[in-house]
């Protein structure tokens, strides 16, 4: 496994887009082929030295790379996007799309990710070790299709809107989330192992919503079906006692997903 090691020296005034920085497109490529990759910043393009130090060589191929990232970017953007294979390790918080797209590898980001970390997300891990902000996961603007494949960890809290029309994959929240968390998914799994305010699961149908902790405000279209312990989605596991509800029946369509809450916390459902 290569080592390519990226530090930040540039002027991030004004974001940087910098989805070249994957491991297929490090791979095959010296120190200073890696260096000449053009990022944009604003209206023009600029090497990716002008914003970091780059120290290694690339691997045979993405899967033998390692990217990692030496210190805080959060006005870096899309790193990581649609990579397919090998490993992004950034050491410090990062900004936004973080993974958007990605179809295989591994990303660990220490501290906090900005909003649309893995969006669209078909394949692969992004481990996110501080909180994360909105659009986890999500489809993006005008799709209906988000996060298909792979899994996302947040250690932390996210936002709002985690998995947005989720169809498949899994997504596991350490802490709490706040508004319309798997807001039309139909397939997956998101756990929240905190608590939510309100609209979880709003016009699902089909997946699975698991709530740890309190939720506020319950949506209306759930219909609540028995009562299940210890739940366990492959190696997730969800210990005690969970109300069952199966919804939205607020919507027409005839596909429902299932919703399952937290009895001690929930007890006035």
């Amino acid at each position: 496994m290569a080592d390519v090691i990226l530090k930040p020296t540039g002027n991030f005034d004004l974001t940087v887009e910098a989805e070249v920085v994957t491991p297929d497109n490090f791979a095959g490529k010296t120190t200073e082929e890696i260096g000449k990759l053009l990022v944009w910043q604003g209206p023009k393009e600029y090497p990716l030295t002008d914003f970091f130090s780059v120290q290694g060589n690339g691997g045979n191929s993405a899967e033998d790379t390692t990217i990692i990232v030496d210190g805080d970017i959060p006005r870096v953007k899309r790193i990581g996007q649609e990579m397919t294979a090998g490993r992004v390790l950034i050491k410090g918080s990062a900004g936004m799309h973080m993974g958007s797209g990605m179809k295989g590898g591994e990303i660990i980001i220490e501290g906090d990710a900005d909003s649309w970390a893995g969006m669209e997300m078909k394949g692969g891990s992004i481990h996110i070790k501080g909180n994360t902000k909105d659009h986890l996961g999500c489809a993006y603007r005008g799709s209906w299709k988000g996060m298909s494949g792979g899994r996302i960890t947040v250690d932390g809290d996210a936002v709002s809107q985690v998995g947005g029309g989720l169809t498949g994959g899994e997504i596991v929240i350490g802490g709490s989330v706040k508004h319309f968390c798997g807001i039309r998914i139909n397939g997956g799994l998101i756990v929240v192992k905190g608590n939510a305010v309100r609209t979880v699961g709003a016009e699902m149908t089909g997946g699975t919503i698991v709530i740890g902790g309190c939720i506020e405000r319950f949506t209306p279209g759930f219909e609540m079906t028995g009562v299940e312990s210890d739940l366990k989605f492959n190696d997730i596991e969800c210990p005690g006692e969970y109300k069952k509800f199966t919804g939205d029946y607020a919507i027409p369509q005839k596909g429902k997903g299932t919703l399952y809450v937290s009895c001690e916390n929930n007890e006035c459902l």
